[in-house]
């Protein structure tokens, strides 16, 4: 039995190393699971949710769960990074998730709380679209046919 406990020890070691390098970006458990196995330490889907589920518990971790189409995105939490202050553009080709930090944005922000009295979390608000890379990819397919 203490096999298993080291193992998941260091499991939940190299999943947390990974989300801490990673912090700036919102990841997937199927990035995180390519990594692990590229890491040596393959891990099975289930077990990285369990371990993102306690990590959000935690308050180590944030859950980022948009549409329901989409499995849901992670982003370790620091002190320095934390996601309050920007909106987020959400792919309907790749799913990427896309940190955006926009003073015009956060302008209109205040106009709603100051003329509407209605407070946006932008750490919650997501505006759907297309992102650059699959524009330019529809392009170029576009161009070759």
């Amino acid at each position: 039995m203490k096999r298993d406990q080291g193992y998941n020890t260091r499991q939940k070691e190299k999943l947390i190393d990974y989300l801490v390098r990673n912090k700036e970006k919102h990841t997937n458990v199927q990035e995180i699971s390519i990594y692990l196995a590229a890491e040596g330490t393959p891990v099975g889907t289930a077990t990285i949710y369990r371990q993102l589920d306690k990590l959000v518990e935690s308050g180590t971790v944030r859950k980022y769960s948009f549409d329901g189409k989409v499995g849901a995105c992670y982003q370790y939490i620091d002190k320095e990074h934390e996601c309050h202050e920007h909106f987020h553009l959400k792919c309907l080709v790749c799913g990427r998730l896309i940190h955006l930090d926009c003073d015009h944005l956060m302008s209109i922000n205040r106009h709603i709380e100051e003329h509407h009295g209605f407070v946006i979390d932008p750490s919650q608000t997501v505006f759907y679209g297309r992102c650059a890379d699959c524009i330019r990819a529809e392009a170029e397919a576009e161009d070759r046919s």
